[in-house]
C-alpha cells in the first residue's frame, strides 16, 4: 500500500481540554439517538450503487500503481440499514457511515486498506471487526455498544467510544494495540478504570461515567492527559509515580471533600494543570494555597495560573512544615566538665 502511513502523525485536537462544549454536543447526540430509539423498526434501506456514486471521492492509484480507484466514501445520514455492498470496494481508505441505522459493520472486514473509519450515531452493539492492518482512526461514538471486545488493529492510534453503554473495559490487549495513544470513553456507564492497561496511551477521556476511584492505571507511563470530569470520585488514591508523564488532570464535578487527598498527587512529577472545580473541597478558604503547598510544580489550578505571590507564600509554608517535622538535635555533654 503506497500511503499506509498517511495518518501516522495524526494527533487529535486536544485544544480546550476542559471541553466546555461537551454538554451541548452530548445533548444534540442524545436528541438524535432518542429519535431513533423512539421510532418503529426502520425500513430496510441497503446501500446502493447510486448512493455509492454520490458519496465516493478522492481518486488515487491502487497498490500496484497501474490502476485508479476512489478511496473515500461519505454516506452519513442516509437512513442506511445495510452496507453489504462495501465488500466490493476493497480500495476504500476513508469511510464515514455516521448517522444511519446500522447494526452490522462486518462488510468493512473486506476493506483491508482502511485508514480512517467513522461510524457514529448508528445502532451498533459492538465495535468488533477483524484485524485491519492499516486502520489508524476509528470512531464508534453514540451507538449502543456494551463492551470493548474485538478491537485489535495494530496501527490504531485513536479510538472513540464515547456515548455508549459500556460498563467495563475488557479485551484491549496492549500486545495488539501497540499504537493506541488516544482513548475516548466519555459518557458511558463505567464503574471501574480497570482493563485500560495500555502503556502507549497518551490521552484518556473518562468523563461522565460512574467512577468512584482510580485503579489499574499505574502502568500508563506515557499518559499526559487524564479527563475524569463528572464522576463520583471521593478519593485520589490510585495515582502512581509510574504515571511520570501526566501533565493535565481534570477532576471537575466529582466528590473530593478532603483537601488532604491532594497529597496523593505529590508523586506525579510532571503534573502542571489540575481542575477541581465543583468538588466539595474547593469550598475551603485555603484551597488554592493548600494545593500549591502539596504540589510545588503545579502551574495552573482550575482556570487560573498561580501568581508569584501565591508561590512564595506556599514555599514559606512548605519550609516551615519541614522545619517543624525535623527532630530537635540532641545536646552533647561537655566531657571536660564531668
Amino acid at each position: 500500500m503506497s500511503d499506509e502511513d498517511d495518518l501516522e502523525d495524526f494527533e487529535p485536537d486536544l485544544d480546550g481540554l476542559e471541553r466546555e462544549d461537551d454538554e451541548k454536543e452530548t445533548e444534540e447526540w442524545e436528541d438524535y439517538r432518542k429519535e431513533g430509539e423512539d421510532s418503529e423498526e426502520w425500513m430496510s434501506t441497503p446501500l446502493t450503487e447510486d448512493v455509492m456514486k454520490e458519496g465516493l471521492s478522492v481518486l488515487c492509484k491502487t497498490g500496484n500503481g497501474l490502476a485508479h480507484a476512489y478511496v473515500k466514501l461519505e454516506v452519513k445520514d442516509r437512513d442506511l440499514t445495510d452496507i453489504h455492498l462495501l465488500r466490493s470496494y476493497i480500495h476504500l481508505r476513508y469511510v464515514d457511515v455516521s448517522k444511519n441505522h446500522l447494526t452490522d459493520l462486518s462488510p468493512l472486514n473486506y476493506l483491508t486498506h482502511l485508514l480512517w473509519l467513522k461510524a457514529d450515531g448508528n445502532r451498533l452493539r459492538s465495535a468488533r471487526l477483524n484485524e485491519l492492518p492499516y486502520l489508524q482512526i476509528a470512531s464508534f461514538a453514540y451507538n449502543q455498544i456494551t463492551d470493548t471486545e474485538g478491537i485489535s488493529h495494530p496501527r490504531l492510534a485513536s479510538l472513540d467510544l464515547k456515548g455508549n453503554h459500556i460498563h467495563m473495559v475488557t479485551g484491549l490487549d496492549p500486545q495488539k494495540l501497540i499504537s493506541l495513544h488516544t482513548l475516548e470513553l466519555r459518557g458511558n456507564q463505567l464503574n471501574s478504570t480497570l482493563g485500560i492497561n495500555l502503556p502507549k496511551l497518551k490521552n484518556l477521556f473518562l468523563a461522565q461515567n460512574l467512577l468512584k476511584k482510580v485503579e489499574g492505571l499505574e502502568n500508563l507511563s506515557n499518559l499526559t492527559t487524564l479527563h475524569l470530569r463528572d464522576n463520583q470520585i471521593e478519593t485520589l488514591s490510585g495515582f502512581s509515580k509510574e504515571m511520570k508523564s501526566l501533565q493535565y488532570l481534570n477532576l471537575r464535578g466529582n466528590m473530593v471533600a478532603d483537601l488532604g487527598e491532594l497529597a496523593k498527587l505529590q508523586n506525579l512529577p510532571k503534573l502542571r494543570a489540575l481542575v477541581l472545580l465543583d468538588n466539595p473541597c474547593t469550598d475551603e478558604n485555603d484551597y488554592r494555597r493548600e494545593a500549591l503547598v502539596q504540589m510545588a510544580h503545579l502551574e495552573r489550578l482550575d482556570k487560573d495560573f498561580y501568581e508569584e505571590e501565591e508561590r512564595a507564600e506556599a514555599d514559606e509554608i512548605r519550609q516551615r512544615v519541614k522545619e517543624e517535622a525535623e527532630p530537635e538535635p540532641e545536646l552533647e555533654l561537655d566531657q571536660s566538665s564531668i
